[in-house]
């Protein structure tokens, strides 16, 4: 138990660390790497890209149908075993990724196998934890333990072009599949459910401070907790699915198609998984700032601002690699990195100030269908694209238009009324 621990350091925050590692592994191994492996494998193994893209499209519905089994789950027993079990599927199935010789072995294990154990160790699990142990100071929280999303682009990215490019593909999965393992179990030992199952407060309050009227907030958001069921019946439910679903689409193309798009337009693999690292830095720490803002403000407008900084930043990278100044490709990274910087902790916080944190789990993972589905096919399409114009500038235009609309959309959607009845319901 952890109440008899009142004078030692909130056990939340450690949960912040260790959803931070998790999230640098899970969604590192699920999108930041991919980008390096493209043109190894396609042309090692004869494929094309929009060939080597459908494990993106089919690992977004993969991710929506887990998802809907997760967030329940993760309500009820916690992320612990939940971890546990992916961080054994993701590094197996990142090992096995050496043996890969038919297309439809790269689409079972990276679409499939890869994608079921991110999604048992990332961000939904272990957001859905933070926001049960942190009410006051929540988007800080999450915000910290996003920067781990972030710090997969300053080592994943670079790491991952580098083992290829020295030992090859085939043996650089299997090191990144270790390299999950030893990070991962511990993570996955350390999580625990909520404050309440060990005698503890939201945020670290005390006895005294929840006497003295500190947990208001928490009390509150609890009074207009809505079940899953509750909230399937609200307008704003399947608005936040829709925004949020198009402002995704950008990291989800550009984690994968930075590299390839960069090299094509007579950029070095390096300078392309630089990009990355240039984008990430600030993403990174940006995190912290969009956190302390959001508990600090309403969470709508800067989420809308976030959302149309990423769209615009996308356009900037259109220009400026058509005119081949690195520089300037480098800055226009910098300003996308600052949009992603508020993705995470935006969504999150708006998630659960709309539905509260009893049932957020179960909420999430109903809207992850949903949100996912709408962006399924963008990366395969983006391929698709570039197979048959032999150019990504069109097909990033559209992505950034998405965005733009994605921020307008997340500004102007009402949150719901009060729940009633069915307390009991998930």
């Amino acid at each position: 138990m952890l109440s008899d621990t009142e004078n030692r350091l909130y056990f939340g925050y450690y949960l912040i660390c260790a959803a931070f590692i998790a999230q640098f592994i899970s969604i590192g191994m699920y999108s930041y790497v991919l980008g390096p492996f493209m043109i190894p494998m396609t042309e090692d193994l004869g494929w094309s890209r929009a060939d080597f893209t459908v494990t993106r499209t089919l690992g977004q519905l993969v991710m929506a149908t887990v998802g809907v089994f997760v967030g329940a789950r993760v309500d009820r027993i916690g992320g612990k075993p939940i971890m546990l079990v992916g961080t054994t599927i993701l590094s197996l199935g990142l090992i096995s990724h050496s043996i890969i010789e038919q297309l439809w072995v790269w689409w079972l294990l990276n679409g499939v196998i890869l994608t079921v154990g991110c999604a048992m160790v990332g961000n939904l699990v272990v957001n859905v934890t933070l926001s049960k142990w942190f009410v006051v100071n929540r988007g800080k929280a999450i915000a910290f333990a996003a920067m781990g999303v972030s710090f997969g682009g300053v080592v994943l990215t670079p790491l991952a072009t580098w083992l290829i490019d020295t030992i090859g593909w085939r043996e650089a999965w299997i090191w990144l599949g270790v390299l999950a393992a030893i990070c991962l179990y511990p993570v996955a030992l350390f999580m625990r459910r909520a404050p309440e199952d060990h005698g503890l407060h939201p945020d670290g309050l005390s006895d005294a401070q929840v006497a003295a009227g500190g947990s208001q907030q928490a009390l509150a958001e609890e009074a207009r907790a809505y079940t899953r069921r509750q909230a399937l019946r609200t307008f704003s439910f399947y608005a936040l699915v829709i925004a949020f679903g198009f402002f995704s689409i950008n990291i989800v193309v550009l984690l994968l198609q930075t590299v390839p798009f960069l090299t094509d337009s007579g950029f070095s693999r390096n300078d392309a998984a630089l990009a990355m690292l240039v984008a990430s830095v600030p993403a990174m720490l940006s995190k912290p700032v969009w956190g302390y803002l959001i508990d600090l403000s309403p969470a709508k407008p800067l989420a809308a601002v976030s959302a149309s900084v990423t769209g615009v930043a996308l356009f900037l990278i259109v220009f400026a690699v058509d005119s081949h100044q690195l520089f300037w490709v480098y800055a226009a990274y910098v300003v996308l990195g600052l949009g992603w910087g508020g993705m995470i902790p935006m969504q999150e916080v708006i998630w659960a100030s709309f539905f509260g944190r009893r049932h957020i789990g179960a909420i999430r993972g109903a809207g992850m269908p949903f949100a996912l589905v709408l962006g399924a096919a963008a990366p395969w399409l983006v391929s698709y694209y570039y197979d048959q114009v032999g150019s990504y500038d069109g097909a990033l235009m559209v992505v950034a238009g998405l965005n733009v609309f994605s921020g307008l959309l997340i500004f102007m959607v009402p949150p719901p009324g009060q729940a009633r009845g069915e307390e009991n319901e998930i």
